[in-house]
């Protein structure tokens, strides 16, 4: 693998991102574009889900992580953490289908939908890493 200098990674990465990652009036008038859709998705708490579920979703992972990598006793006091963290991501996740417009049954709908026709015998491995066209 060649090296690369670090100020050329910077400005490759400068290359690469969008205006409204980097100009605030162009992330302004797109915020205002994307409220006025005709699908009435609710774009401000769309944000909000999608960045509390990544958090949430993390502070989660974190508490995992250290109980099997690093030791962290697998107790109540860490059951209950994990449990407090899932509260917080579930709370993302009903923000999130209320930006859509959906309800939380719905989603769960959708979703026993979706791995009913990918798994149709049950879990298999091959069908979770190739996937039919269209399967999201």
């Amino acid at each position: 693998m060649s090296r690369i200098e670090l100020k050329d990674y910077e400005a490759f990465v400068q290359s690469t991102i969008s205006q409204p990652s980097t100009v605030f009036g162009i992330l302004e008038s797109r915020l205002s574009e994307l409220d006025g859709n005709k699908l009435d998705i609710l774009v401000p708490e769309l944000l909000t889900a999608s960045l509390g579920l990544t958090a949430e979703s993390g502070e989660f992972a974190e508490v995992v992580k250290k109980i099997v990598f690093q030791g962290k006793p697998l107790d109540e006091d860490n059951i209950f953490h994990l449990k407090r963290e899932l509260g917080d991501i579930l709370w993302y996740a009903v923000v999130a289908c209320k930006a859509l417009n959906i309800s939380l049954e719905d989603a769960i709908v959708m979703n026993i939908e979706k791995l009913s026709a990918r798994y149709p015998q049950g879990f298999e491995i091959i069908k979770s890493e190739v996937r039919k066209e269209g399967d999201v």
